[in-house]
């Protein structure tokens, strides 16, 4: 007789109460699992072991350069562009012999030539305006010093009117192979001395190996931080820095 007598503002209360307990088993339930999964989830990552990237890095000494100079000039008559950008190559030439570099060491390029058209409003009206001569001459040699003395005293030969084009010499070392092996051997203990240290700050203890996957080898300039996907190697300068990666997994026990 009471329940037929019950208020409706105690009824709407205590369905509000079911509702709210029903919410909050579902929830634990859920919460419950998610735990389970995210638990089991770290379990198996663990049993993967562990993932350190080694690196080491060493200087090294071009001891080859390559110097490509290109003379270029233009003049109303073919014959004329040809005949003096000639003349500036042996004027080139003998600057580069005369400063130390043997005749053996130069490669002359064959002449090349183009003609400048005369356009008016984008089109061309079919008049030669001049002609463009060029021929490169190119430098290859182990003094790589001589090949920097020269290359800053490139200006004595721009004074006399010649035409050069001067991108600068590019320096390579040419013990690589044998730098390589070295450097991934270093890398190998460094990646295993990592490892150790996060095992060991974790109560854990390294395993043996189960992956090496080596990364590019990175040539660039002293104290650079510069680095690329494929490798990079950078030929500005003589002195140079050799860096090797390594990325090394291991069992943890």
């Amino acid at each position: 007789m009471s329940q037929l007598n019950e208020s409706p503002f105690i009824t709407v209360e205590r369905r509000k109460a079911v509702t709210i307990i029903i919410s909050a088993i579902i929830l634990s339930l859920a919460l419950g699992i998610g735990l389970m999964r995210v638990g089991s989830g770290f379990a198996s990552r663990s049993s993967d072991g562990i993932t350190v990237t080694g690196s080491a890095k060493t200087t090294a000494t071009a001891d080859n350069a390559v110097w490509i100079l290109s003379v270029n000039l233009s003049s109303p008559n073919v014959g004329t562009a040809v005949k003096k950008v000639d003349s500036d190559v042996a004027a080139l030439s003998k600057y580069l012999t005369t400063g130390g570099i043997s005749s053996e060491a130069l490669t002359l390029g064959p002449v090349s030539t183009y003609a400048n058209e005369e356009y008016v409003n984008g089109n061309s009206t079919g008049r030669i305006l001049s002609y463009r001569a060029n021929r490169d001459v190119t430098v290859r040699t182990s003094d790589v010093q001589l090949v920097s003395k020269l290359s800053q005293g490139i200006g004595a030969i721009l004074e006399t009117g010649i035409n050069v084009n001067n991108y600068g010499p590019q320096y390579y070392i040419s013990n690589l192979p044998e730098l390589r092996p070295a450097l991934m051997s270093e890398a190998m203990k460094d990646a295993k001395l990592r490892a150790e240290a996060l095992t060991k700050a974790v109560g854990s203890q390294l395993g043996s190996l189960v992956n090496v996957k080596a990364g590019p080898i990175q040539i660039t300039t002293p104290d650079s931080t510069m680095t690329a996907d494929y490798g990079a190697y950078d030929t500005s300068t003589i002195e140079k820095t050799v860096t090797a990666t390594l990325s090394v997994t291991f069992k943890t026990n």
